[in-house]
Formats: C-alpha cells, sequence, structure tokens
C-alpha cells in the first residue's frame, strides 16, 4: 500500500483533536483541509493545526478536489445530513458516533454510500485498538467457554446545563452520547441483533436521559446489561462472563493508560494481559486506509451501525412506556 488518502475536517469540533494525531501518525493519511460555518474560524484552527487549506463553510470542504475523506464531526442531529452530502459529493466519510439518531436515516446513508461507491463508517474508536481484537479472539478461541452475560457501563458528570448533549432535539441524553459504548460492545461479544429489550431513564431538567439503565435478550442465549449517566463520576467498565471464566476489561473505549490490563479468569487462576501504549485512534484511521486503498471491508459495517441505532431507539421506547421492547 503506497498511496496516500487525503482528510478533510468537517467542523472544529474538540473531538477532532483525538483524530488528528492518528492521521499524522499514519504512513497512509494526510491532514489537508478544515471546514467551518466562518473562515476566520476555520483559518485559525488550520494554522493553530498546521492544516494547509481551510474553508469557510462546510459545502466549501465538500467540494474541495484534494479531499478524498471527510472525518464528520458535527453534533449528533446533523450527522447524517451532512453525511449523505459528503457522500453524493464523492466522498469516503468517517462519522461520529452516533452515525445517526434514527434507522431510517442510517439506511439513507447506507443507500448514498452504494449509490456513490464510496465508503462509509462509524467512529467507535475501540474496535480498532488491540484491546479490542484480543477480546474477541480469546472469545472466539474458546477462553472462557460460551458467553453468557455482557455487563457495561460509562459514566461521567456533565455539570454544564446548556451543554449540546442536553439538549433533546440535538440527540442529546447519555445513551447517545456515552451508553452507545456499551451496547455497542455487548452487541459486538453478542454477534447478533438483540431479540428483546427493556429500558429505564431518569429524566435530565431538559427531559433527555441523565442516567439510562439497559437491559437486553439476544436470541443466542446471551443477556446484557449496560448502564450511562451524566450525573456519576467518571467509570467505564465491561465485563464478560461465560461456562468457563470471565473476561474484565477496565478501560474498555479509550485505553490510554498502558499499565491498565485486560483480566482474563479461567477457574482459579487470573491472568492480566497488557497492551503498549500506543496512538489510539491509528487503528480507526488505518481501518479507513484499508477499506479506500486495499478495498476491505470496514471493521464496523453499516448493517451492524444500523442494528445498534435501532437498539438504542428501541430501549429508549421502552424507558418511555414501560414496556420491554422486542424485536
Amino acid at each position: 500500500m503506497s498511496e496516500k488518502i487525503r482528510w478533510g475536517l468537517l467542523s472544529t469540533a474538540r473531538i477532532n483533536n483525538a483524530l488528528i494525531p492518528g492521521i499524522l501518525a499514519s504512513k497512509h493519511s494526510q491532514l489537508v483541509a478544515v471546514g467551518s460555518r466562518r473562515l476566520e474560524q476555520a483559518q485559525k484552527y488550520a494554522l493553530e493545526r498546521n492544516i494547509p487549506r481551510a474553508h469557510g463553510s462546510y459545502e466549501d470542504l465538500l467540494t474541495d478536489p484534494q479531499v478524498d475523506v471527510i472525518y464528520n464531526s458535527l453534533p449528533n442531529h446533523l450527522h447524517a445530513e451532512w453525511t449523505i452530502k459528503a457522500l453524493k459529493a464523492g466522498k469516503h466519510v468517517l462519522v461520529e458516533k452516533p452515525i445517526a439518531l434514527s434507522v431510517e436515516d442510517v439506511q439513507a446513508i447506507s443507500e448514498a454510500a452504494r449509490i456513490s461507491g464510496k465508503i462509509c463508517a462509524e467512529a467507535f474508536m475501540y474496535r480498532h485498538h488491540p484491546q479490542t481484537l484480543k477480546v474477541q479472539e480469546l472469545i472466539a478461541g474458546g477462553a472462557i467457554g460460551e458467553v453468557k452475560f455482557v455487563q457495561g457501563s460509562f459514566t461521567f458528570v456533565l455539570d454544564n446545563p446548556g451543554d449540546i448533549r442536553s439538549v433533546p432535539e440535538f440527540g442529546g441524553g447519555s445513551i447517545w452520547d456515552i451508553g452507545c459504548y456499551p451496547l455497542s460492545y455487548s452487541r459486538m461479544v453478542a454477534g447478533s441483533r438483540p431479540a428483546a429489550v427493556h429500558g429505564f431513564q431518569v429524566d435530565s431538567p431538559t427531559g433527555t436521559d441523565l442516567t439510562f439503565s439497559g437491559q437486553i435478550e439476544y436470541p443466542n442465549g446471551i443477556l446484557a446489561n449496560i448502564y450511562s449517566s451524566f450525573g456519576i463520576p467518571f467509570y467505564t467498565y465491561m465485563e464478560i462472563r461465560g461456562t468457563q471464566g470471565r473476561l474484565s476489561i477496565l478501560a474498555p473505549f479509550k485505553p490510554l493508560d498502558a499499565n491498565v490490563p485486560l483480566i482474563l479468569v479461567q477457574g482459579d487462576e487470573e491472568q492480566k494481559i497488557l497492551f503498549p501504549k500506543s496512538e489510539l485512534y491509528l487503528g480507526e484511521v488505518e481501518d479507513m486506509e484499508n477499506a479506500i486503498l486495499e478495498k476491505k471491508a470496514p471493521r464496523l459495517s453499516l448493517k451492524e451501525s444500523e442494528e445498534n441505532i435501532a437498539t438504542i431507539r428501541a430501549l429508549l421506547d421502552s424507558a418511555r412506556t414501560g414496556q420491554v421492547i422486542k424485536m
């Protein structure tokens, strides 16, 4: 693989700062442009980060012939609209999670990708990290026997009442922002669409979920519990229990510290597996490179993303109605 793909950032969102080092660390990617709603803001952002070109509108970025792939880091409610526009403009797209706020929007994205022949993938960085790949390897190899139960959580205190993540019409709420992580992880482990879900939520003052708890039944006999909150101090965790052991993932979604182990328990034996510290988002960037340059399927398919969104919608409907939702 000798070619390079050229990246453009759709917005100057803070999350860009996580992806940029991954782009710069790759041998097959270049960061060439950024787009903002104001040219002055884009120029200032580009100057600070040594980005060659700045565009004063999102449309101008999408028509830049020197850009191959767009990173869509806009707010949740704009993901589908601008991802579809980018695909129609002939760009590949890596779009931040959640990819959209409805199943219909994910299907529209999939159709736009099919028609354009371009790659589109949802940006769940953890799916490409060596720790997650090792978890999948251990499960596939029978290290904990047959998986029976998965549980996970992601919490932190969101103490800014004006934060966009608290606005209902913008896709606010803890499950959309952080609960999607343990949900996605449980679906990855189960490898199937849920059979039924039951959701519970505590409302924030704006009506979004401040705290969300979900129970999930998968058709292969796996049960899962997920938990997210904007009202509890930072904590992330995943645990996978099987008939012959368990896996405890202490930093499942953003394994920053190389000294935090993946723990494998088999009977009375406990093994701690460590991973060298690396550029966190490099795997996500390389996955797009492999899809674009080598025609490999993205690690996270649009079908899986669609089923993740369908599950979130079902959990929210369950919490609203108090009923178990069959899927």
